[in-house]
């Protein structure tokens, strides 16, 4: 991994970059940003560059014999550590590191989802063990093989319970060259012993623009599909790779012909329309929702003359434009309000039909009827 192949985060590269040339590595360093940010790539292309037989200005070479063993994970001075399902006590990272090589060359931004689909994980609870721990000690008691430096990138330390403790003292007194490249997403779920021994790095979400740009030059896709879906992202690689295994969709026009239907209060065309919507599967549903919430949050941005913080295609724009016109702050609060209602049920399998018809009755009353719940948290414009 390479940091030339991460999406964004050009600063945070060139702080990793400048801590090598500067000979300032911390032994221990917690990488700490939100699902889809690149944080676990990061942690491995610094391990790479820390490694490289022949560095560059701005990245590892990807040609020497280090660079090409990480390329294939397997490295004898890299090691991983990650949650896992076990089936026995004595399962350790290692038992899964077949499926976990396979899981990070599919794709660096996986998240637990994804990783639990490579598992037999059954109903059980991703955890990172005591045998875990011990094998972490083990295999860190030894010099490095062939590198500077044994690297050992622990993913989601928050999977980490009290047995977490037994690391502390290789963690706060590790020998010579050994790094510890923790990457996590929640700081408040980490043990307090361990996150008062790491050297913090705060690694931001993508930006709207970072995201656009990595769909379009590294998977094929349109300017128009690559905009639509890093909008749907909110910030979130993750979520904008799955998107694109799934069935594609103009989410803007279904969704804006929901909205006329409801407007123009057209009965037999919104059954048919929930007929539509109920066949789309529930991860397209999800999505549909999702564009619905952030297309009405850009409409409120324009009637509150925030215009230049709109991220909207043209087309989009001048729709948003023409409903900003026609709607006011209290109704687009009380419609987002009922499709995040919609999300959270749509993700516990509610019966969809049901679901989307009652959401239609009651955008027919927010926008033909002009009644809106009343409250604190509606704001008439």
């Amino acid at each position: 991994m390479q940091f030339k192949r991460i999406a964004g985060q050009a600063a945070i590269k060139q702080r990793l970059i400048n801590s090598v040339k500067e000979n300032r590595v911390s032994h221990a360093q917690l990488f700490l940003g939100p699902e889809g940010s690149g944080s676990l790539a990061l942690a491995v292309a610094y391990a790479q560059y820390l490694s490289c037989l022949d560095k560059q200005a701005d990245d590892s070479c990807g040609e020497c014999s280090s660079c090409r063993k990480y390329q294939k994970l397997m490295h004898p001075d890299l090691h991983f550590s990650y949650p896992f399902f076990a089936k026995h006590k004595d399962d350790t990272a290692l038992t899964f590191i077949e499926q976990w090589r396979d899981a990070f060359t599919a794709s660096p931004y996986l998240n637990l989802d994804v990783w639990r689909g490579y598992l037999d994980a059954e109903n059980k609870q991703a955890n990172i063990n005591i045998a875990e721990c011990h094998q972490i000690i083990k295999k860190l008691s030894f010099k490095p093989f062939e590198s500077d430096y044994k690297i050992l990138i622990l993913w989601l330390p928050e999977f980490l319970d009290k047995e977490g403790n037994a690391l502390l003292k290789i963690i706060e007194e590790p020998q010579p060259n050994t790094l510890f490249l923790l990457v996590a997403q929640n700081q408040d779920q980490i043990l307090n012993t361990i996150l008062s021994r790491t050297q913090l790095i705060k690694i931001p979400a993508l930006n709207y623009d970072d995201i656009k740009a990595e769909l379009i030059t590294h998977h094929h896709q349109t300017e128009h599909a690559a905009a639509e879906i890093a909008y749907l992202s909110n910030g979130n690689l993750t979520d904008a790779l799955i998107m694109l295994q799934q069935e594609n969709k103009s989410y803007h026009t279904l969704f804006v012909q929901w909205l006329r239907f409801c407007f123009a209060n057209k009965g037999i065309e919104i059954v048919g329309f929930v007929d539509q919507l109920s066949k789309m599967g529930r991860e397209n549903q999800k999505n549909f929702l999702r564009y619905g919430i952030s297309f009405i949050r850009e409409c409120c941005l324009l009637i509150a003359g925030a215009g230049e913080l709109v991220h909207l295609p043209s087309a989009e724009l001048e729709t948003a434009q023409k409903m900003a016109a026609i709607m006011n702050i209290s109704m687009n609060q009380a419609i987002i309000a009922e499709l995040e209602k919609a999300h959270y049920h749509v993700e516990r399998n509610a019966n969809p039909k049901i679901l989307f018809l009652d959401v239609s009755l009651r955008l027919i009353s927010f926008l033909k009827l002009k009644s809106s719940p009343q409250g604190n948290q509606y704001i008439e414009n």
